[in-house]
């Protein structure tokens, strides 16, 4: 199967791997179907191309790439949706905001953390979480005094 996109131009995609949004992302309803690309030179940042709009395509990555560790209870609704039946199956990734700013070099960079999307990885469908109450909390984690037990 053939897909367009204004930044990755033609793409040969396995239909198997087309991720299902059934309710589309909000602000892009229409968009149900979409894909996930490498960026090129990056092993973080993964781009979520819609398969019927060339136009449409997201940055997206893994939390915890950013120290960002979610917990929130999926509604029943959600969790049917998704088709889970357990949390070894679910993906969360964030999607990422890039603004170019006159007068800097670099662009802004910013995640949409209080809307992550859930993908059930065995299904192939997803969600984006609306968290509209959220505690933020912080973890610290001493990482200069770790232990290497590979060599025993």
């Amino acid at each position: 199967m053939e897909i367009k996109s204004k930044l990755l131009g033609e793409q040969a995609v396995d239909p198997d791997t087309i991720i299902n949004f059934p309710h589309g992302i909000p602000g892009f309803e229409s968009d149900t179907r979409f894909k996930f690309f490498h960026q090129e030179g990056s092993d973080i940042v993964f781009w979520l191309q819609s398969v019927d709009n060339e136009e449409v395509l997201f940055s997206v990555a893994h939390p915890t790439h950013f120290n960002i560790n979610y917990s929130f209870t999926l509604t029943d609704e959600e969790e049917s949706v998704l088709g889970l039946e357990g949390n070894d199956d679910d993906l969360i990734i964030m999607i990422i905001l890039h603004k170019d700013e006159e007068g800097t070099e670099n662009p802004t960079i910013k995640g949409s953390i209080k809307s992550p999307l859930v993908i059930n990885a065995k299904t192939r469908k997803g969600i984006q979480k609306i968290l509209v109450q959220v505690e933020q909390s912080i973890t610290l984690t001493e990482t200069s005094n770790e232990i290497d037990l590979s060599a025993s």
